[in-house]
């Protein structure tokens, strides 16, 4: 009786202490996620490629895990969720808009925007 009671207590050890392991695996996932992802730029307005008639235009998008962000080489900045709004007289005809993005261990993506101002 002694001997079944032990080994139901190592049993219930054992099943704790994988609970706890996968546990920690499965934070430690989701903690690492956004370090190996890397920066990321999206372009919520114009869409590549558009046609816009009027030479103001205001660019939004939305960056996510970055320390740096530079837009046509200037940098900007973005609020607490990522986002950037930033406005530019365009060239009449043929214009690219050209954002570049670092995050905190020097890796860089950048996203070009093409426009055609009529």
């Amino acid at each position: 009786m002694i001997a079944r009671e032990l080994s139901r207590q190592t049993y219930f050890k054992m099943i704790a202490l994988a609970l706890l392991f996968l546990i920690i695996i499965i934070y430690a996932g989701f903690k690492t996620h956004n370090i190996l992802l890397g920066p990321e730029i999206k372009i919520t307005y114009p869409e590549n490629g558009s046609t816009i008639l009027s030479p103001l235009v205001t660019i939004n998008g939305q960056a996510k895990r970055i320390a740096k962000i530079y837009f046509n080489n200037r940098k900007i900045f973005t609020d607490d969720n990522g986002v950037f709004k930033e406005s530019l007289l365009l060239a009449r005809g043929y214009n690219i808009l050209e954002f570049t993005a670092e995050d905190g261990f020097g890796r860089e993506i950048t996203k070009k925007v093409e426009l055609v101002l009529q």
